[in-house]
């Protein structure tokens, strides 16, 4: 039997992961300033996550959500600390695309009307409403077609207005800043008009913190710099380190009944070990406030870059921005000077998602690294 080929892969087999460096089957060492697609957030194989997870399999590792699991109470209780997202509650499950499903259903439930309005060049899964909020036409196939969603320019709340007026949408789906697309992000008068337009229209928000959430930014969720309230917060990626773990934070306003949401795996023994163990050290570690300054330096190294354009982002949510598509520059990277970084929707960018343990060594390697590969492109 042969593997159902979706996957363009480079040809390395990781074997061994530590911190911020991948390790190959030949012992090639690589920096890894991708986190595979910003998943890796305490770092690869952190001695308290490995052991967190070993000794919770040790007791238990799964039971369905028909018995108790204090487990979850106690992720609900620090995950509201360290977010300081006083109020919401927490409904667990195992990805970024079952978040914002079970966003878009909720909001659906919530106000009983249809339509998403979600904005260009966003990316929110690639399951059933999921990836119909999501502007990539390839990956949309005819039975996802048929929900209905509006598609806004990033920053236009005029027609926003226009589209929520009609009264037939649900939810306003957002990335405060865009992963996949190109790390494009509007201004904080934008983020507040749409929160205001929501709350006059009967329509939820919903903010997509699947990659930017835990830290990545310097805040705990991206949309906090501009000081609104969504009424959804979607999360998973760096919620469990490379466990698949998944969730949505949702305002006390939107009621709970018995069957409303639910899942098998989602918030499982295992699944709550580990996002438990993320959230301690991120907290102990100080791992916020080392992306926010590692931030600082890496855009002031990068900025001394040749044939830079721009930088775009926040936090260890990073775009390099180039006048040429960065596809072969990230073959060399990775090829030549062994290290991992993303690519984008915009083939101009470069993506940079390290994992939140990242030092200004790590920085300087990349750069000068960066600096060689782009001399001989």
């Amino acid at each position: 039997m042969s593997l159902f080929n979706v996957y363009p892969v480079f040809n390395i087999v990781p074997v061994f992961a530590k911190d911020v460096f991948v390790y190959d089957e030949n012992n090639t060492k690589y920096l890894d300033l991708y986190g595979g697609h910003a998943v890796i957030s305490i770092g690869h194989s952190h001695p308290k996550y490995v052991a967190s997870i070993s000794n919770q399999l040790q007791k238990i590792g799964f039971y369905s959500n028909s018995i108790q699991n204090p487990l979850q109470e106690k992720l609900a209780s620090k995950l509201t600390s360290l977010s300081n997202c006083k109020g919401y509650e927490l409904f667990l499950c195992n990805s970024g695309a079952e978040a914002n499903e079970n966003a878009l259903k909720l909001a659906s439930f919530h106000t009983h009307k249809t339509n998403i309005l979600a904005f260009k060049n966003g990316f929110h899964g690639r399951t059933s409403a999921a990836v119909a909020a999501t502007d990539n036409t390839k990956i949309v196939a005819p039975i996802n077609a048929q929900q209905k969603v509006d598609f806004v320019n990033l920053g236009d709340l005029e027609t926003v207005e226009a589209v929520l007026k009609i009264g037939k949408t649900c939810a306003v789906i957002i990335e405060c800043i865009q992963g996949v697309g190109g790390l494009d992000e509007s201004t904080t008068a934008f983020y507040q008009g749409l929160e205001i337009l929501c709350k006059q229209y009967n329509t939820l928000l919903i903010a997509d913190e699947v990659q930017a959430g835990f830290g990545r930014t310097g805040d705990f969720f991206s949309f906090q710099k501009h000081l609104i309230t969504p009424d959804i917060i979607s999360m998973a990626k760096g919620m469990g380190n490379g466990f698949p773990v998944g969730g949505i934070l949702i305002h006390p306003k939107i009621k709970a009944s018995y069957g409303l949401l639910g899942t098998t795996f989602g918030g499982n023994h295992l699944a709550c070990s580990a996002s438990l163990a993320v959230l301690n050290i991120i907290e102990t570690q100080e791992l916020m406030k080392n992306a926010s300054e590692i931030s600082e330096y890496f855009l002031a190294q990068a900025n001394k870059l040749s044939k830079l354009k721009n930088i775009k982002g926040r936090g260890l949510m990073l775009g390099l921005e180039f006048d040429f598509p960065v596809a072969e520059l990230r073959k060399k990277l990775i090829h030549k000077y062994h290290i991992f970084t993303g690519s984008a929707a915009n083939p101009n960018v470069l993506r940079i998602l390290p994992p939140l343990t990242v030092t200004t060594q790590h920085i300087d390697m990349f750069i000068e690294a960066l600096e060689k590969a782009l001399k001989s492109t």
